[in-house]
Order: C-alpha cells, then structure tokens, then sequence
C-alpha cells in the first residue's frame, strides 16, 4: 500500500522521538513474546518424539496410556515415569523404576537390549502459570535456578505469572481502551456535530453517567455475578467513555462551522461524510492525548479490583493478585518489586508511545 504525503511525515514525525519509537520496538518484543506464553512458560514440552511420531501436546490431549501408562488421564510430563516412558518408547518397567530406567535409557539400551528412545523439547519456563511445584519446601521460595524469580505463597513460579499476567493486562486495556473510543468519540461527535437540542439531552445523560460511582457498581455486581474476562471488561468500558465525549465534543463544536464544512454541505454531502472524513481527523489530536490515560487507568483499575479480589477469578494470572502477595508477604521482597517492576516497565512503555502517537498526528508538529 502507497503511503501518502500526510502519513509519511506522521510516521516520520514519530520515528524522529526516539523515546517513542525505541518503546514501540521494546513493548511490541515484550508483547509478541507474552502472546506465544505457551511456548515460553508451559508445564507441557513443545514437542515429544515417541515411537517414530511427533506430537504437541500444547495442541493436543495426550493421556498417559498414549505413553504407554496406567492412566486415561492427560499425561503429567514432569513426572518421572512419563518422562521414563518417553525416554524409552514405553518400557513398562518404567512403572516400577523410573528413575533407574531412565538414567539406563541414555546410552539407547536398557539390560542390553536397544530401544527407541525418545525425547521432549521443552519451553525455556519449565512452568505454567498455574503449575504447582511440590517440590518447593517452603513458600514463599526465594529465586533460584529452577524459578528464576521465585515462587508465591502456593508455590506457583512467579515469573510465568508475570508472562501470563502481562499479556491478559495489555490485551483488557487494549480492548477497554477500543470500546471506550468507540462509543465516547461517537457520543461527542454527534453532540459537537448537531447540536442543539441533540447536544443538550447527551450532554445531561454524560453528566449522569459521570457520576455514577463505578467502583461501588463494579463491587456488587461481583457479588451478585461471576466476574469473568468478557464481564470485567464490559463493565469498565462502560464507565470510561465519557472521557473522550468532552473534548471530541470541543473538536467538533469548533469545526463545524468552518468554510471547508460549510461548502461540503453546499455540495450535499451527507452529515455521516463530512463527520469522520472530515472532522473527525481534526478531533483526533485530542482524542489521542487521552487515549494513554485510558489504557493506563484499565490497567491500574484491573490491578486495583484484582487486588481488592473483586476482579479476575483465582484462575486467571493476575499482576493485581501478585502485589496482593507481595503486600501479604512483606519479608518476601522479590513479590513486591516483580509486581512493581512489572507495572512500572508497562505504564511507561505505554506512556512514551501514546505520547510519540500524539505529537505525529499534531498538525502543528514538523519533521526536520
């Protein structure tokens, strides 16, 4: 696709704030490597070799008799007779022996006869967000080589959750912040647009919607219903738009009667047209200086509700739910500061992107 004059100088514009664009390609690698969790932090290998077969159990539902075991239910690979099993192409005397048989299993043979041995790739996080280590003497248990930034208070690694929690943080703000716009950039569009009367009722039911206190709203319907990801994000979706209404409402109010708006309706251009052709790139500006507050303000409210338990179920991996434990484990400081590194690196990255984002798109900005 051919770029043309305008956007050239607004993507030169952003690549000329190298704060910005630097973040962009720093977030963008965090965010790419956060979307393949699964092959980063998993509790299952990527692949498995065995009998002449590949399999994926990331994919796929493998039970332990698939291995050659006792059991129908899904094969628990770190377990030492799967990995007996696999290892050796599913020697039933690695029921009985795992960890004799497998050590034999290296050198391909086991009492002298060769075998067809087999092998797993695994993810460079041995661990999912949800895996317990029973292994763990104590929780919470101090960074190691094994859990590189330790584990919580149910010997969870942390820092799976955090890969987890990072890409479920960044996917519900993306898309609070993309409803959110939506409907506020259509309510102030019509209000600043028309005017009038039109302007005048919307203009009453925002100041209603605004003060709403969202947070009370947000506590009793999580008593009354099961708060899931699609909910959660319904729910403050519907109490931020009304941020974007004020100054797209501005944007329009002073736009529409310029001489370029004027000889459009001249020529009889519907209202829709000269709306989003041709005002709406003008209200943009403004709506792009508040379209980081939003994503961050989702962020922080997710955070918070997590915090309060009155977010995301126990099930799901919460940064939120990690300063709760650093909170809660005050003589355990690496939960705290991996929450609040976490936070820190997010929020700003987002910041210094949003902000090269807005000066592009400014009409007064020029790329020297």
């Amino acid at each position: 696709m051919r770029l043309n004059a305008l956007q050239r100088r607004r993507i030169a514009n952003f690549r000329s704030n190298r704060r910005a664009f630097w973040s962009l390609w720093i977030f963008l690698a965090l965010f790419l490597v956060t979307l393949c969790a699964e092959f980063v932090a998993n509790d299952k290998p990527i692949l498995v070799w065995f009998r002449g077969e590949l399999k994926m159990p990331i994919f796929h539902f493998y039970s332990e008799r698939d291995f050659g075991g006792e059991f129908a239910t899904e094969a628990e690979y770190p377990s030492p007779e799967v990995r007996c099993l696999i290892r050796t192409g599913g020697l039933e005397a690695c029921l009985d022996d795992p960890l004799g048989i497998y050590e034999e299993a290296a050198s391909g043979k086991v009492d002298g006869e060769p075998i067809e041995r087999g092998w797993m790739l695994w993810p460079p996080v041995p661990y999912a967000f949800d895996t317990i280590n029973y292994d763990v003497v104590r929780a919470p248990s101090p960074p190691d080589r094994a859990h590189w930034l330790g584990t919580d208070d149910q010997t969870r690694d942390v820092l799976a959750r955090v890969i987890y929690g990072f890409r479920i943080s960044v996917l519900f703000a993306l898309v609070v912040a993309a409803f959110s716009s939506v409907i506020g950039i259509l309510a102030g569009a019509a209000q600043g647009y028309f005017g009038g009367w039109v302007d005048l009722f919307f203009q009453r039911i925002v100041e209603i919607w605004q003060n709403i206190p969202s947070l009370y709203i947000i506590i009793i319907l999580s008593a009354i219903f099961v708060m899931n990801f699609t909910l959660l994000t319904l729910l403050i979706a519907l109490f931020s738009w009304t941020s974007l209404v004020g100054v797209v409402r501005a944007e329009f109010l002073r736009a529409r009667n310029f001489e370029y708006v004027r000889a459009a309706r001249a020529l009889g251009v519907n209202d829709t047209t000269i709306m989003f052709r041709h005002l709406l790139p003008n209200a943009m500006v403004a709506t792009l200086t508040l379209l980081p507050f939003i994503i961050t303000g989702a962020i922080g409210g997710l955070a918070a509700l997590d915090f309060l338990g009155l977010g995301l179920p126990p099930s799901y991996p919460s940064l939120g739910e990690l300063a709760l434990q650093g909170k809660n484990n005050v003589t355990k400081p690496w939960l705290g500061l991996t929450a609040f590194f976490a936070f820190a690196v997010m929020l700003s990255l987002l910041v210094f992107i949003f902000e090269g984002v807005r000066d592009a798109f400014d009409p007064r900005k020029t790329f020297r």
